[in-house]
């Protein structure tokens, strides 16, 4: 049975989440992005709320919802600013390994302590010339006795200025290439944690972005999460629930758009009428509804697939690379509906456009996307021997 109505708990989720988005996050989200800053007072009040421990269980002091719950209140949160969500989303990243494959000392030491206080967590798989390929990542970590000494750059680390806990990937033997990376969750407060400026961006501004540098951090070696070499597969397991939740940030970025674009054609007049009137425009936001639906479902198939413990690596790969392409189709239309003044500072439209770029790169590049969805296309309808056999000759109506 298929049913697309949501429960009364998720609507409840979809009304709290909105009204968070319009009293806190919206009021603001053109300041922090025209100065780059980041808004330390709705972080606190986004944890407050439950959001920044979203997938944590509610016996270590989390809110303990399922992926596609929290997928209902990312949209609204990322509807309001993906920047401000962004950095609300990447502390769940980085909890989430912890939730799924953290001994219960681990979940205790530090799920416990994060649901406690206010903290910052941050996810730092990237490196300056690693992205797509984390196989070729060069931050080491070298076991010696009781604790890993853990050495070299991160790159691109939302939350890296502000966060209290890094779960960090590193090699132990980059001959083992994959099979040698592991997963350490580092306190931000060990010695020789260095810390870069803020990284001035194009787009997604709220959020703070910066390089970290691990110069002979000794992590303790029961801070390795999972077992040695298991920390590829950590990383990629934890992909496979949180791409649905940049996908449905795409979604609600989108919607945004796609409202501005309406309720600027029904007030703007071009030959005698609202431009609104004019089958141009109502193609155009038409496309624009239809899209952000499409992807909406894509996001809750994905989600939904994650709750049930389903495998769900392609059904991720296919929202989120459907998801971040229409939402830069929606935010460049959007713009276009404006006309000149879309193309200004004086209206939200051209943030949003901003703001929709780096959804098809960072999180897996829509490129990446497409290769994970043929990759496992292929293992799931192999080449049969039959397809091989000799046709008939005849043709299309032939008997």
């Amino acid at each position: 049975m298929i049913g697309f109505e949501l429960t009364e708990g998720q609507v409840e989720i979809q009304q709290k989440a909105r009204k968070f988005a319009d009293d806190i996050i919206r009021p603001v989200a053109a300041k922090f992005d025209r100065e780059g800053t980041f808004p330390m007072d709705v972080m606190e009040k986004a944890y407050k709320s439950g959001y920044f421990t979203a997938f944590i269980p509610s016996r270590y002091g989390g809110a303990g919802m399922s992926v596609l719950d929290y997928c209902i209140a990312s949209e609204e949160l990322a509807a309001a600013c993906m920047g401000v969500y962004l950095s609300i989303f990447v502390s769940n990243l980085a909890l989430h390994p912890i939730v799924e494959f953290g001994t219960e000392h681990q979940k205790e030491s530090f799920l416990i302590p994060f649901c406690r206080d206010f903290s910052i967590a941050s996810y730092c798989l990237s490196e300056r010339a690693v992205g797509s390929d984390p196989a070729s990542m060069e931050a080491a970590a070298r076991l010696e006795n009781d604790h890993y000494v853990l050495n070299g750059t991160k790159m691109w680390i939302t939350n890296g200025s502000y966060a209290r806990l890094f779960l960090v990937f590193a090699q132990t033997d980059r001959a083992k290439k994959h099979r040698g990376i592991v997963a350490l969750i580092v306190p931000g407060d060990l010695e020789g944690i260095r810390r870069g400026a803020p990284i001035d961006k194009l787009g997604q501004r709220a959020s703070n972005t910066t390089a970290i540098k691990f110069d002979n951090v000794k992590v303790p070696a029961e801070n390795l999460l999972g077992g040695i070499g298991e920390g590829f597969r950590k990383a990629m397991a934890a992909l496979d629930v949180t791409r649905p939740l940049i996908a449905i940030g795409a979604v609600g970025l989108a919607r945004s758009a796609m409202e501005y674009a309406v309720a600027y054609a029904q007030k703007r007049v071009q030959f005698g009428v609202p431009i609104a009137k004019h089958q141009a425009i109502q193609f155009m936001l038409a496309d624009m509804a239809t899209e952000i639906d499409a992807a909406r479902l894509l996001v809750w198939r994905a989600a939904w697939m994650a709750d049930q413990g389903q495998k769900n690596t392609k059904a991720a790969a296919i929202a989120k690379a459907f998801a971040a392409d229409m939402a830069m189709r929606v935010a460049t239309d959007a713009i276009q509906v404006y006309g000149g003044m879309g193309y200004t500072t004086w209206h939200p439209v051209e943030k949003l456009l901003r703001d929709a770029k780096v959804l098809q790169i960072y999180e897996g590049t829509s490129q990446i996307m497409r290769m994970i969805i043929a990759r496992n296309l292929l293992k799931e309808l192999p080449l049969k021997p039959e397809s091989l056999s000799p046709g008939t000759g005849k043709g299309i109506g032939d008997t």
